[in-house]
């Protein structure tokens, strides 16, 4: 037996080798040399000019979902070129073969009289039905698409548009015109209940993902034929189709022009959503305070309409921006209108305590712990040290490590499966609480702090608001620990100075004016019942001041 062969294939078992020829991969620079303006070109006379220009904006040789059907159709016995585009999936085949494809490639005896010529639909010949032109375009536009909406486009910029968003275009031979012709046809998800905003009393649907479908439940939920939808598209790559909104005889004009100015004065590639879009539009980004309102709730947009706020749209996002927007509308809740004056104030006041534990009771608690022990009954101070006895940390790093946890436990239960969201919030948040308080970790008293100052953030209606009032407490609670009572004063002062220097769309974000106004009958602070709500925001400056007589119920006073 070979023994040293042998021990070379041992050695050969127990080593590795790695592969004899390697593989390396590395990302270059790119350039943008070969990047064309074919979006800045008109549409030619020139069917062959037209269609390469298509070619190699959409690399009709790769891309798969990119349709192109040539045909050739007639008028006046004479046979021209021509050609349509979509994209499959986003534009109802059905729709294009039976109202563009059939009436122009299999035209009617009817529609071949020849020029100038005139068909009447009886004897005497009294009756003009139609009168042919020589220009192919009016022809087509008025004889041969049976198609309700028809744009006739001559630059590639809005045709690029057009077909991205599922419409079909028409190009034909000799025509430097192309035929815009809606016929989307993709799928979208159907309205639903809102997810975020529930409420009990009230409209239950939700926007969805269309533009369109939005601006139809927004008109349908205003019933108003003031209501003005600006189309705008966003994004130099994206073309996101935005929609200002507002009651031209409600609705300031000043505020209405700043908003379509900054709209059209975005220079970004792309936009995806409501939030980008908030970000981009608002006065002062360097705080992490939200100015403007959003909400999924058809019947809440309707509302801030009707009080002569401006509403924007984006395309692909179930949500809407209100605009502008006060501290008080972020403590609102859409259920506010369906209830009795009584309810709503209470429910207003509960949030706004909500808002008041949310920012400072971690902080009062680290006050009163290491500053100002002597707020406290003194058998509540005994219980209180003898529950930290054992915990041989400093309260601030007790109180970061239960925050941080309860934030972790929030965010795990929205980010896994629905059925096991409610599990991993209520099983997390009882073992780690109780495995920290066995361990000696936190104290009780902590543990209550930090549940109360959670259930208080939920009741905070909007997501937004109630996520900067997260973030914010942490500022304060270091200013607490640092300082105290002086810490958390400090602390209120500049944050008050922040939001009374904070203005959204032109308006005070405190609006001290208009927020606690008797004197004025109209819906602020504290809401006040229907019949008395006669005046709208003054610190809009609507056209129409007044929203309903003096007098609404007249069937009570019918001789007033």
């Amino acid at each position: 037996m070979n023994f040293s062969r042998l021990k070379q294939s041992l050695t050969n078992l127990i080593t590795y080798k790695g592969p004899q020829d390697s593989y390396d991969f590395s990302v270059n620079i790119s350039t943008s040399k070969n990047i064309t303006n074919e979006a800045n070109d008109k549409v030619s006379s020139n069917l062959k000019d037209n269609k390469n220009i298509i070619d190699r904006k959409y690399n009709t040789l790769i891309n798969s979902d990119i349709i192109i059907r040539k045909f050739k159709l007639k008028s006046n016995n004479k046979p021209y070129s021509a050609f349509i585009i979509y994209i499959d999936g986003m534009s109802d085949s059905n729709l294009i073969n039976q109202f563009i494809l059939k009436p122009l490639m299999l035209r009617n005896k009817a529609n071949t009289y020849k020029t100038q010529s005139l068909k009447t639909i009886n004897k005497d010949k009294k009756v003009i039905i139609q009168r042919d032109s020589n220009d192919l375009a009016v022809e087509i536009e008025n004889s041969l698409l049976p198609q309700n909406s028809l744009v006739k486009e001559t630059e590639f910029n809005n045709i690029f548009s057009a077909i991205n968003m599922g419409n079909c275009v028409l190009f034909v031979d000799t025509l430097d015109t192309a035929f815009n012709l809606d016929v989307k046809g993709f799928k979208q998800r159907s309205v639903s209940s809102p997810n975020n905003e529930i409420i009990i009393k009230g409209p239950q649907e939700a926007f969805v993902e269309s533009i369109r479908v939005n601006t139809s439940m927004l008109r349908r939920a205003t019933n108003t034929e003031n209501l003005v939808i600006e189309n705008v598209l966003v994004g130099k790559l994206s073309k996101t189709p935005c929609a200002i909104c507002y009651l031209k005889n409600i609705a300031n004009s000043d505020l209405v022009a700043e908003v379509r100015y900054r709209l059209n004065n975005l220079e970004i590639d792309t936009l995806l959503s409501t939030g980008q879009l908030e970000q981009l539009i608002c006065e002062d980004n360097k705080y992490n305070i939200p100015q403007v309102l959003s909400t999924e709730r058809p019947d809440k947009a309707a509302k801030n309409l009707y009080a002569g706020r401006v509403v924007i749209l984006v395309n692909g996002n179930p949500y809407c921006i209100i605009l502008p927007a006060t501290i008080v509308d972020f403590i609102s809740s859409p259920e506010d209108t369906n209830l009795k004056p009584i309810f709503a104030n209470f429910l207003k006041i509960l949030r706004f305590l909500a808002m008041g534990i949310t920012l400072l009771l971690p902080s009062i608690y680290i006050a009163i712990v290491d500053f100002h022990q002597e707020l406290l009954p003194t058998e509540l101070l005994f219980s209180l040290w003898a529950s930290r006895e054992n915990v041989p940390f400093p309260i601030i790093f007790e109180l970061l490590v239960m925050e941080i946890s309860f934030e972790l436990i929030r965010e795990a239960g929205l980010r896994v499966p629905s059925p096991v969201g409610p599990t991993i919030g209520i099983v997390g948040a009882l073992v780690l609480g109780q495995a920290a308080v066995s361990a000696s970790i936190v104290s009780p008293f902590l543990i209550i702090i930090v549940a109360i100052t959670g259930i208080a953030s939920f009741a905070i209606p909007d997501f937004s608001f109630g996520f900067h009032l997260r973030i914010t407490r942490f500022l304060f609670t270091i200013a607490a620990y640092i300082a105290g009572f002086l810490g958390i004063a400090i602390g209120l002062y500049v944050y008050l100075c922040i939001l009374c220097s904070i203005k959204s769309f032109g308006v005070s974000y405190l609006n001290p004016n208009d927020s606690i106004n008797f004197n004025k009958k109209s819906n602020n602070f504290f809401a006040m019942p229907t019949w008395m709500q006669e005046f709208r925001h003054n610190y809009i400056h609507p056209k129409k001041e007044r929203a309903q007589n003096n007098i609404s119920m007249k069937w009570r006073h019918p001789n007033e």
